[in-house]
């Protein structure tokens, strides 16, 4: 019987795996696979936790370089102006003055762009955050996207006046300040997305080799478990048969 009682706790096994359409459900089916398993399983989740950390950084870099274009927008006004105001022959110092008040108005508009904006309540211009590490990769490795910083006093214009001694060399190194931040932050978002790109494909296959091994292959298991049902009916009519043998053996003697 001992044969049969075998089977049959195979057969219990079989029907837990058709349960849950996996061929390792627990240590008993495999310990040296389910190990496998849970290691990429650990990695499949950390490089999917790194992924959506790169894109929650992109987001934050779109966030910064939309502010700093419009920073930039500012910026060539001021210079405008300043162009303008250069021109002693036509240009008054009531005129200038007028021109300083609207340079006084775009001054503001940085300001408050520099200091308001911010991504997940985290200031991305005014300077407090000079860098930002991104966890990347399933280990937790880190990539650093430096911050910026886009405050008049940052850029050298805090004191920019046309209404006095003013030199437009001031505003072209801001604009320059203002477009290597840009640069420096789109350099680092396309490392990022390179940094994306294969989490993302490192996970799918980091799925595929665990579903290899821990999925059921339907087909496959229903025929296997047609053949031990086979066998287990081959094995109790085979040991009836033995048993009814048996007794005749016993009749013939006693009889």
């Amino acid at each position: 019987m001992s044969n049969i009682s075998g089977i049959s706790n195979a057969s219990y096994s079989d029907y837990g795996s058709f349960a849950s359409g996996k061929k390792i459900n627990s240590a008993a089916d495999g310990a040296a696979e389910l190990s496998i398993i849970e290691k990429q399983d650990t990695q499949t989740r950390g490089l999917n936790a790194g992924a959506n950390n790169i894109q929650s950084a992109k987001d934050m870099l779109n966030v910064s370089d939309a502010a700093l274009g419009s920073i930039s927008d500012y910026l060539q006004r001021i210079r405008e102006l300043a162009v303008q105001a250069s021109n002693t022959a036509t240009v008054s110092d009531s005129d200038r003055s007028n021109m300083q008040m609207e340079v006084e108005q775009l001054k503001q508009g940085i300001s408050d762009v520099a200091n308001y904006t911010s991504f997940n309540t985290k200031p991305l211009l005014d300077g407090s955050n000079p860098a930002f590490n991104i966890a990347t990769d399933s280990n937790g490795n880190s990539m650093t996207v430096n911050g910026a910083n886009a405050t008049l006093d940052a850029l050298g214009i805090a004191d920019f006046d046309l209404t006095g001694d003013f030199n437009i060399d001031d505003i072209d190194k801001a604009i320059d300040n203002v477009s290597s931040q840009r640069s420096d932050a789109g350099t680092k978002s396309n490392a990022l997305e390179y940094a994306y790109n294969y989490n993302t494909s490192a996970a799918l296959y980091s799925t595929g080799a665990k579903s290899r091994l821990e999925d059921l292959d339907l087909a496959e298991a229903i025929s296997e478990k047609k053949k031990q049902e086979t066998l287990q009916e081959y094995a109790f009519f085979a040991q009836k048969k033995k048993a009814e043998e048996e007794k005749q053996k016993i009749n013939v003697l006693f009889g």
